[in-house]
């Protein structure tokens, strides 16, 4: 997954990254898809639960819970900030 970026688990509270790619198959891709986890967008590291699952997106003005498993296979490159 050369190019792919860093899976929204990696990413820090406070980042934002766009979108690059997602893994997920099936159903749940079709709901990621619709909740706005599309390629191209933005979403925002909004915080993750004391013990790091699930972590809450903000993704077209909507937050989301997403688990680690399921934030690990999608990808995005960071924008903006410093040394985000």
């Amino acid at each position: 997954m050369a190019g792919a970026g860093i899976p929204l688990s990696e990413a820090s509270n406070g980042s934002m990254l766009r979108i690059s790619g997602i893994e997920v198959q099936g159903v749940l891709r079709r709901r990621l898809l619709d909740l706005g986890f599309v390629v191209g967008n933005a979403v925002e590291v909004l915080r993750r639960s004391p013990l790091g699952d699930p972590i809450a997106f903000r993704v077209s003005n909507t937050t989301i819970a997403l688990r680690r498993e399921e934030s690990s296979l999608i990808y995005g490159h960071l924008i903006g900030g410093e040394g985000a």
